[in-house]
């Protein structure tokens, strides 16, 4: 068996191609990097005393964990020293982050959730890093929030990694999605789901089920027909998963198929959702798109959403084609 392509053998690839560009070679190889500090925190967490709350708050208001903070500090120090970017925003930092006065811009901005999925770090559930990157204005040293405000449709490429049994980054660059197994012994990402695609059909949903007293009737209405199984329209049986962590939900849909909600409630509804737009919703939409599958707020495609602020919050489904159409022919109906 031939030995499985290196990250940065497949990043020099499509340079070569014309398809991408050095600065951002260099920035998912940065990326790259701070996952692999990030997958070594996460797993030695116990015994480094990282583990359990930091006792602060992120912009939102939710508790931060130790490693959320440390995460994106690594993070945000290695895009900078990098000298790909000209400006990085995270959910957790309140505004923008500028580049220190000295550093070498870059062509591309990026946006990332350092560690999602952190509230379930202490019971050692699969948790991750998600990221977007988007173009830079150009000769603009400090970018402003306003430059950020750009629809999912104008990402260059996202990804995400998982932290779980293995290390995977998962990257598309707008021609399909591959991903990445961490080689610990040597330190690598290499290739090992090329073309990953999402099945158009499947008999698998992901939601809360302790907000069904919460949701809108589109999204009741389909859980309710999943739910009925063979005694119901659908004539089939569905199974259900939850995780609690996105890049777990999302990761299991690409490599099997599924639907993941976490759709509008009237708990959410004033602050327009749950999940963040920039730094979850854009990417995972980006993703789910070049697999095949489709992504929505309930009414609307997600990446056509003007953005308005950089911690602004969406409803989010997204999965198996033919599953996905169902809920958003649904929402057009009510």
């Amino acid at each position: 068996m031939s030995e499985a392509k290196r990250l940065s053998q497949y990043l020099a690839e499509h340079q070569r191609q014309g398809r991408v560009d050095a600065d951002f070679v260099g920035l998912i190889s940065d990326v790259a990097a701070g996952c692999k500090l990030i997958a070594d925190q996460v797993g030695r967490g116990n015994l480094i005393g990282l583990l359990g709350s930091a006792e602060t708050e992120n912009v939102q208001g939710e508790t931060q964990k130790k490693l959320d903070i440390i995460s994106n500090d690594e993070f945000t120090d290695i895009l900078t020293e990098g000298g790909h970017v000209a400006g990085l925003a995270s959910e957790e930092m309140d505004e923008v982050y500028d580049l220190p006065a000295g550093k070498h811009r870059g062509p591309y901005l990026c946006t990332y959730d350092p560690l999602d999925g952190s509230s379930n770090i202490d019971v050692n559930v699969t948790v991750g890093t998600i990221f977007s990157v988007l173009k830079a204005p150009t000769g603009k040293e400090n970018p402003t929030e306003e430059d950020f405000m750009q629809p999912g449709t104008e990402q260059v490429a996202a990804g995400y990694v998982t932290y779980g049994p293995s290390t995977i980054l998962v990257l598309t660059i707008g021609d399909g999605v591959d991903g990445f197994t961490l080689d610990r012994s040597v330190g690598e990402f290499k290739l090992t789901h090329p073309n990953m695609t999402i099945p158009e059909d499947t008999a698998e949903f992901a939601i809360n089920m302790s907000n069904q007293r919460f949701w809108d009737a589109p999204v009741k209405r389909y859980v309710d027909e999943c739910l009925a199984g063979t005694e119901g329209e659908r004539d089939k049986d569905f199974n259900m998963r939850w995780v609690a962590s996105m890049v777990a939900e999302v990761h299991r849909i690409l490599v099997r198929g599924g639907v993941f909600m976490y759709p509008i409630d009237s708990k959410h509804r004033e602050r327009g959702g749950k999940l963040r737009l920039m730094y979850e919703a854009n990417p995972m939409s980006m993703i789910v798109e070049q697999a095949g599958g489709l992504s929505i707020t309930g009414p609307d495609r997600i990446m056509t959403i003007e953005p308005e602020k950089l911690h602004q919050r969406v409803p989010v489904i997204l999965g198996s084609k033919n599953e996905v159409q169902r809920l958003w022919d649904y929402h057009k109906e009510g």
